[in-house]
């Protein structure tokens, strides 16, 4: 029981570092968190959206669902990279690598953080999305692939800044992962308007189930398990990868 104990204050330890610095910098996350939605939602929602045709609802209730994927992918990616400064520049990561922490709870401790920021980012398109019109059910199934979407990629994030050697690299992965999931995994569009070939390859991707399942779930629609159990594998390898590349720093 009390490795269990020492396990958990070794996770909260790294979380509440994280949340402090979040916390101070609140409104400006906050503020700086409502631009883009609110041009996507301008641009798509109100722009686009009104000379597109589907087959129920609205395209703005389409859209919502998929702007809240690929912005918690972002947010949640982008919210765990500076593990990646604190490796190779500051040199920081050391003092958690020769910290005597439960070696997998420094992982939890970073993803969990990085959930937090996209769960609060989350929020703030949900509230934009309702003043713009947006209908959708906001259930526990709802939040729960929301919250595996954002541990998916923090976790991507997490890994990245584990194997990665140059600042310019990581920008690379932005440009060419990214931001081809962000358009293509059926955050804007249907992926079955993709070319089969092309469909097959971004239907293996965790973000292009997070927006069919958010979309079904939100329209109050039955939803493929499968979809479901491909998040959960991906979170799951990715973590195991992540602490193996955060435990092979240490040795």
């Amino acid at each position: 029981m009390s490795s269990v104990s020492g396990a958990l204050f070794d996770i909260w330890t790294v979380f509440w570092r994280d949340w402090v610095v979040l916390k101070r910098r609140m409104t400006k996350f906050i503020l700086s968190r409502m631009v883009a939605p609110m041009l996507y939602l301008v641009a798509f929602g109100w722009g686009l959206g009104r000379s597109i045709q589907i087959d129920s609802g609205t395209y703005l209730d389409f859209l919502v669902p998929g702007i809240l994927a690929l912005n918690s992918m972002n947010i949640s990616f982008n919210s765990i990279t500076p593990v990646h400064a604190e490796r190779i520049y500051h040199k920081s990561l050391e003092e958690y690598i020769i910290a005597p922490i439960w070696p997998p709870a420094f992982v939890i401790g970073k993803v969990l953080a990085a959930v937090l920021r996209g769960l609060i980012s989350s929020a703030i398109i949900f509230v934009l999305a309702l003043a713009f019109g947006a209908h959708f059910f906001l259930t526990p199934a709802f939040l729960l692939v929301l919250v595996l979407n954002c541990a998916i990629f923090a976790e991507i994030g997490f890994l990245a800044a584990m194997k990665i050697n140059t600042y310019e690299e990581m920008g690379q992965v932005n440009t060419y992962i990214l931001l081809p999931m962000s358009f293509l995994c059926g955050t804007f569009f249907s992926t079955h308007a993709l070319p089969d070939l092309v469909r097959y390859v971004i239907e293996l991707l965790p973000l292009t189930h997070t927006s069919y399942l958010l979309r079904g779930i939100g329209a109050g629609q039955d939803v493929a398990m499968s979809s479901a159990l491909v998040l959960a594998a991906y979170a799951v390898v990715c973590f195991l990868w992540g602490c193996h590349a955060f435990s092979r720093l240490r040795k």
